[in-house]
């Protein structure tokens, strides 16, 4: 079809579900174009935003979910039907976990055609990977249906599958029903849930004020703790708690203390301890038993975060804010409990001490403030193992951290490196961060960090991955070039899957089979198109300083060759239950 000839047809479903979605404001989208997303597509496109076209689905999921991450809006990801939504599985799970709102816009085989190749149940598919759905019912509630799925994927703060029946997105589009303008108008409002489903969600609307006998109830139990203690999760990210919760511990004396995938929140607040868990440094390891009280705010507090409850004194009173029922008492017995999104909750209380009148010192005296400040994980000794050949990974890192401005976001894939830049890589705050650990699996990083990348393109975002994750996601370093990204992959390359190497070797086992023949990751970078640098030593990260002072860089990757025989400590953490 010409230009003209589509200047010449009919307004369609597809084109009303895009139109309205621009609306909203998107700015951005990702996928991979099909015959059943490419007209939704296009008309989101006509509205101003700009498409990201990937190299594949997974890949394609993960950079929605990295820019919705960073940008703290809605990702847009837009595929096929069948074969182009399973292919976002992994990372669509991902974005579940970890609570990433994201709008996949997903090509839908008519419900007539039940022997299509394409045809798979793709409601059931999204709820089975914890995804909401919503579908397109026909051209009079087009619109409100899109813009309702687009709204609850905000306020329930997770992925919801658009599904677009590819024999109703070429019906011509009408003008909507005057029940649907008021929705449509309303921004779709909050999801009203039919009874059946009511039982299975029932979130606190963020921002909306807790109940004030569940505030009242907290604060009597910060009242009299004498050594506080704040943990923050992603929950207080995604709600923007750090001021609230700041005052929080100004006025009760708190450390504060994130999980991994919030890191950065606390970012240069001198009471801070960094990452709770296996990543905690030695100090805070050391410190975190000794809290008499500790309030958990939109975090999870398991395992990871605890080091399997070791972190938790015995005698220790835990309190939690959460804005799901459900995640109370989720890991261990929590108690009391506050329904309601982290930064409303923080602000409820912090003006329920005030008006009480109390202010404690707690653990913020000068000497915690300096030992704090001269306990980082780089204060910590170590022995270089670095040869002629081998970088050792925490040079690597401490390196890289130097050499970067400290305006900078950090991607982090999964592996046995993971722990490296956790460590040493410092974030300005909680939404430079992105840790695509929540679903553990390998080869999302470098997908999230181009999303990452696009939101906010004026800082250089740095893709920590090892060899396994970036040979599963090399197809997308020729998209980073195709969209000139300030981009830097430092890939920390043991030429194995390390974390079963340590693991399963210091067991007796035959671990042959999971160690491959060193590869050039730098030359088939540069095939792609982009710089790259092969990484023995330190002289060799030169290249990041030549790279940084160009306006226009383009993706520089680091096939950074680390010594395999440095195991990390945590390592043995994540082999615990699964």
């Amino acid at each position: 079809m010409s230009f003209d000839a589509a200047a010449r047809r009919a307004r369609s479903v597809a084109d009303a579900v895009g139109e309205a979605l621009a609306t909203t404001g998107v700015t951005d989208a990702f996928g991979v174009l099909g015959s059943g997303n490419l007209v939704v597509t296009n008309a989101l496109c006509s509205g101003g935003a700009r498409f990201h076209h990937a190299r594949h689905e997974g890949g394609a999921i993960c950079m929605a979910d990295g820019y919705a991450r960073a940008a703290g809006r809605v990702g847009i990801c837009t595929v096929h039907q069948g074969p182009g939504l399973t292919n976002t599985a992994t990372g669509l799970t991902e974005a579940a976990k970890s609570r990433s709102p994201l709008l996949v816009l997903a090509g839908e085989s008519p419900a007539t055609a039940v022997h299509s190749n394409f045809r798979i149940d793709q409601p059931g598919f999204a709820e089975s990977l914890g995804a909401g759905w919503e579908r397109i019912g026909g051209p009079e509630t087009a619109a409100a249906d899109a813009l309702r799925a687009h709204a609850r994927a905000m306020s329930e703060r997770r992925p919801m599958v658009l599904n677009l029946p590819i024999d109703v997105q070429p019906l011509p589009a009408v003008e909507p029903t005057a029940a649907a303008a008021r929705s449509a108008a309303s921004g779709a409002g909050r999801w009203d849930p039919a009874p059946a489903e009511a039982e299975r969600w029932d979130p606190a609307a963020p921002g909306a004020e807790p109940a004030a006998r569940e505030v009242v109830a907290v604060a009597d139990v910060l009242m009299r703790a004498q050594r506080p203690l704040i943990l923050a999760g992603r929950g207080a990210v995604l709600a923007g708690a750090r001021d609230a919760l700041e005052r929080l511990g100004e006025l009760t004396g708190a450390l504060l203390v994130t999980s991994a995938p919030a890191n950065g929140l606390f970012a240069g607040l001198p009471f801070a301890l960094g990452i709770a868990g296996g990543f905690s440094s030695p100090f805070a390891a050391r410190t975190l038993p000794e809290a008499d009280v500790i309030l958990i705010a939109g975090a999870s507090a398991n395992d990871w975060a605890t080091r399997r409850g070791k972190l938790i004194g015995a005698h220790a009173t835990v309190a939690q804010i959460d804005v799901e029922r459900e995640a109370f008492s989720r890991h261990r017995p929590v108690h009391p409990t506050i329904l309601g999104d982290a930064r409303a909750a923080a602000r409820a209380l912090a003006g329920e001490l005030e008006r009480r009148g109390h202010r404690a010192t707690g653990w913020r005296t000068e000497e915690m403030r300096a030992r704090i400040a001269s306990a980082r994980w780089r204060d910590e000794p170590y022995e270089d193992s670095g040869t002629d050949e081998l970088i050792d990974p925490r040079t690597l890192s401490i390196t890289l951290d130097d050499l970067l401005p400290a305006e900078r976001a950090v991607t982090v894939d999964s592996g046995h490196f993971m722990g490296w830049p956790s460590m040493f890589l410092g974030v300005p705050d909680g939404r430079a961060w992105v840790f695509a650990n929540g679903f553990q699996a390998v080869g999302l990083g470098l997908g999230a960090a181009i999303g990452a990348a696009i939101a906010r393109p004026e800082r250089p975002t740095v893709a920590a991955i090892g060899d396994g994750g970036a040979f599963m996601a090399l197809a997308e370093i020729e998209t980073a070039v195709r969209e000139r990204l300030r981009l830097l992959v430092a890939i920390y390359d043991d030429a194995a899957y390390g974390a079963e190497v340590h693991h399963f070797l210091a067991m007796g086992h035959d671990v042959s089979r999971v160690r491959f023949p060193d590869a050039d990751l730098a030359a088939i970078a540069r095939a792609s198109g982009a710089r790259a640098q092969t990484v023995r030593s330190t002289s060799d990260l030169e290249v990041v300083a030549d790279w940084l002072s160009d306006p226009e860089p383009g993706p520089l990757v680091l096939d950074a060759k680390v010594t395999p025989s440095v195991c990390a400590d945590w390592l043995a953490e994540a082999f615990h239950g699964g």
